[in-house]
């Protein structure tokens, strides 16, 4: 279970908390929608989950493991991935998932039959040997999601991670997540998209000015907001008409 407390930030050159006041909770297989307008805090609430940002107060753990003092035993069971994360472009995915199995120290015995299942899973074996700067975005995407798996990560981190990609690259990665939650999986999903708030997730946070306004399932909030669909209620809690 992730667990967190009383969460601020506030960076040197800012006047203002970029988050304020955070608490939520993660149970195992579940999956938490982060939303809110941009500005809101969402990516540095993501970033201090994934051990990037250090809270400025507050308190973040994971099965009681608090990064204070189990920082790269967390980190080892998490998987984070943005539409920004780089990937070694001079690489192949099959180069690149050998690359990461040495880094997690993974038995070498079975590291070929791991790798190509993981890349059949995605729908991308045949892309196997081909280097990534010829990718795709979308191919591009699913070779950071392969990376992902390769250590069978326990926590999930995904900060808009279908940004750009085509309709059925963004099935694929829905997919995945509906897979790892079955596995019992916690992950974490920011999306502006809210079809895949309503297709994926459990429960649903949304921030404004790095605040929690709402910490609820899908189903309540739109029956609170005597909404048909996320989006209408989501403008209705944020009181504005701009993602």
């Amino acid at each position: 279970m992730l667990t967190v407390k009383n969460i601020y930030k506030k960076f040197d050159n800012k006047d203002y908390y970029a988050d304020y006041d955070i608490s939520f909770e993660a149970h195992d297989g579940e999956v938490i929608g982060v939303v809110g307008p941009n500005g809101a805090g969402k990516t540095t609430l993501l970033r201090m989950l994934g051990g990037i940002l250090s809270p400025t107060s507050g308190n973040i753990s994971f099965d009681g493991l608090d990064y204070l003092n189990n920082e790269i035993d967390i980190k080892k069971n998490i998987g984070y991935l943005s539409e920004n994360t780089q990937i070694y472009k001079s690489l192949t995915p099959y180069e690149l998932l050998d690359l990461c199995l040495d880094i997690y120290n993974i038995d070498s015995k079975s590291k070929d039959k791991k790798i190509k299942e993981i890349l059949k899973k995605l729908r991308i074996e045949k892309l196997m040997n081909e280097r990534i700067e010829h990718l795709s975005t979308g191919q591009s995407q699913k070779v950071n999601i392969a990376r992902l798996l390769i250590h069978n990560p326990k926590y999930y981190i995904l900060d808009e991670v279908t940004n750009g990609l085509d309709i059925i690259s963004s099935e694929i990665i829905s997919n995945f997540v509906k897979e790892e939650k079955k596995n019992g999986k916690v992950i974490i999903y920011s999306t502006h998209h809210m079809e895949e708030i309503e297709n994926i997730c459990d429960k649903l946070l949304i921030l404004k000015e790095g605040r929690v306004i709402e910490n609820d399932t899908v189903k309540n909030i739109l029956k609170k907001t005597k909404k048909s669909n996320l989006r209408e209620a989501f403008f209705e809690i944020i009181g504005g008409d701009v993602l």
